[in-house]
């Protein structure tokens, strides 16, 4: 026997369709929810739903399990037969995070989880102590970026389904790995979205560059804030995930007396005392509203950490010279080195970008609410042709931004391949079909067209190639130059986990002094001194006597006579024996 409930406020009659057989629905209730138990319903059934004697049955929209795709009859999956032995397992505090991104389908040449679960070991190797996966929600077609998924409950069969997302899961524990999971809570996806069939889940009053906004705050929206809220709680209880980062939390529009994120913060503290291991949220925002990661009991939303794309704007303007699109907000050494103090670059100043004041002060907040990065799924595939620190600024800089990223106060994450400077692009793929195919297509031809790129330069999303281009090439992370940014990596990873000062992230803990003509920084972390040279000579720099040089990107920088010379497009990390 199974029971079957939906919630469909907008239906006057329900079955539900089950081993061939229509089954009338009891409902609905004062919340509109349809009830039935279905006597020879059992795992592995297919199933879906009828409304008002529509002949097709339509997708559950909590279905667990999709195996023939978004548009297909879902399948009931046991949540409760799976194998786990992660029991002694507790994900290693927030803080102490290197976490590191990832995009299931062009990780590995399978594009699977259980093709993942090969390169866990090589993870822990590196020093990583969290993966975060991007969405692997049901979506249209085989392959894409996950942000448009329709059946949030089920893992997308493409990626080995519910199954293999819980065999990746165990197999992380077992290397001491947490897992964080993308989720995608502000729209649905263009193709395959059932939901409106059964209740308004969207609402007409707002929109999102996506399309239409979640009903958060008008009729109904009682219902839709519990369908995320449980989709939250079922993947950290049932998957065993540690964390989930909340895509644009800045497109939610929630007047209400609890907006939703504090709403699932509260429900996300009740099952972590519950389960009595850690959970957390984090959410991406571009509001530079500390708000967001401050307690409830302090007036905030409650949410644990948060992406900071300051940082990342601030360090990638310096370093490549970008001066386009919200780029013109930065490129100046001063804002690098107030980002990597105060963590807003923009915090009630005036933004010639928005053309509007911006922001507000977060230096009374620990820098470890906020994730510090050069690179990203966002940072990189959307750009006109998804290229990477190291194709546009070349080797030399990209390993001085990976120092800065590891030394910085912030939480440092590593998007895939980033850590040997692969040369595989990660552009943004997707796979629809018909007239969606071509409006995507023709969409990112006229996005980049508006920025003067030649249409004909800009990768089809909808292509096959783009998304066998953005595939890593695992070979060549033995190659010299790749190996050698290996290796740096791995240098600058174990410094910042065995070095206390590095993992200060309380406010001041962070000195930075800097000269902008010269283009000269030098960073100040406790015991921990990072010294860069973006200019065009070298920089001769006296150091306290005793001092030695722990990580350098050249091998001729060294101290000699109590001086450190600094060639152009150089660092190096020393430690000081006065503190």
């Amino acid at each position: 026997m199974h029971s079957f409930e939906i919630w469909a406020p907008l239906a006057h009659a329900m079955s539900v369709f089950v081993n061939g057989v229509a089954l009338p629905m009891q409902g609905p209730d004062d919340r509109g929810w349809w009830r039935i138990d279905a006597a020879d319903a059992r795992p592995g059934s297919d199933y879906g739903f009828l409304i008002d004697g529509d002949r097709h049955p339509y997708p559950d929209p909590r279905s667990l399990w999709q195996p023939n795709g978004v548009h297909a009859l879902s399948r009931i999956y046991d949540q409760n037969a799976f194998p786990w032995t992660d029991a002694k397992f507790q994900a290693p505090p927030l803080p102490s995070a290197i976490v590191y991104e990832l995009h299931i389908g062009s990780f590995t040449p399978q594009g699977t989880l259980d093709a993942a679960v090969e390169k866990l070991e090589y993870l822990a190797a590196l020093g990583i102590t969290h993966v975060e996966l991007m969405p692997v929600a049901s979506f249209a077609g085989n392959h894409g970026w996950g942000y448009d998924g329709v059946a949030l409950y089920a893992v997308h069969q493409p990626y080995g389904g519910p199954d293999a997302l819980k065999r990746f899961v165990n197999a992380a524990h077992e290397r001491g790995l947490a897992v964080l999971l993308d989720v995608v809570y502000n729209h649905f996806g263009p193709v395959g979205n059932y939901t409106g069939k059964f209740g308004p889940y969207i609402t007409g009053d707002h929109r999102t560059p996506w399309g239409g906004a979640v009903n958060l705050e008008s009729a109904g929206a009682s219902e839709v804030r519990r369908f995320f809220c449980d989709n939250a709680l079922m993947w950290l209880r049932n998957f065993h995930i540690d964390g989930l980062r909340i895509d644009a939390a800045h497109a939610f529009v929630d007047r209400s007396a609890i907006h939703f994120l504090e709403e699932m913060a509260a429900k996300v503290d009740r099952l972590e005392a519950a389960l009595a291991r850690p959970l957390v949220l984090i959410a991406e925002s571009d509001l530079n509203d500390p708000r967001f990661v401050t307690p409830r009991e302090a007036g905030g939303l409650g949410i644990d950490a948060q992406w900071s794309d300051d940082f990342h704007h601030a360090l990638f303007a310096v370093f490549t010279g970008a001066h386009d699109g919200y780029y013109r907000d930065f490129g100046a050494l001063e804002q690098l080195a107030k980002a990597l103090e105060q963590t807003f670059v923009y915090d009630g100043v005036y933004s010639p970008y928005r053309k509007r004041i911006h922001g507000r002060p977060a230096n009374h907040l620990s820098q470890h609410r906020f994730f510090g990065y050069i690179q990203n799924h966002d940072q990189v595939g959307n750009r006109a042709v998804g290229d990477r620190i190291s194709h546009i600024a070349g080797i030399e800089r990209a390993k001085i931004a990976a120092a800065i990223v590891l030394l910085a106060p912030f939480i440092p994450m590593i998007f895939q391949g980033e850590e040997w400077a692969c040369s595989a692009p990660f552009q943004f793929f997707a796979d629809h079909e018909g007239e969606m195919a071509q409006l995507v297509s023709e969409g990112r031809k006229k996005e980049f067209a508006s920025f003067g790129w030649d249409p004909g330069s800009i990768p089809d999303p909808e292509s096959r190639e783009t998304f066998l281009r953005s595939k890593l090439n695992w070979d060549e992370a033995a190659q010299r130059q790749h190996a050698e940014m290996l290796d740096w990596y791995r240098d600058l990873i174990r410094l910042r986990r065995t070095t206390a000062c590095l993992n200060n992230a309380e406010p001041g803990s962070t000195r930075v002094d800097f000269d902008e003509q010269a283009r000269l920084l030098r960073m100040e972390r406790g015991a921990i001194i990072a010294c860069c040279n973006l200019g065009a000579s070298d920089w001769v720099f006296s150091v306290p006597n005793q001092s030695g040089v722990l990580l350098a990107s050249h091998p001729s920088i060294g101290v000699k006579s109590g001086n450190l010379i600094l060639p152009p497009d150089t660092i190096a990390v020393l430690t000081s024996p006065q503190v």
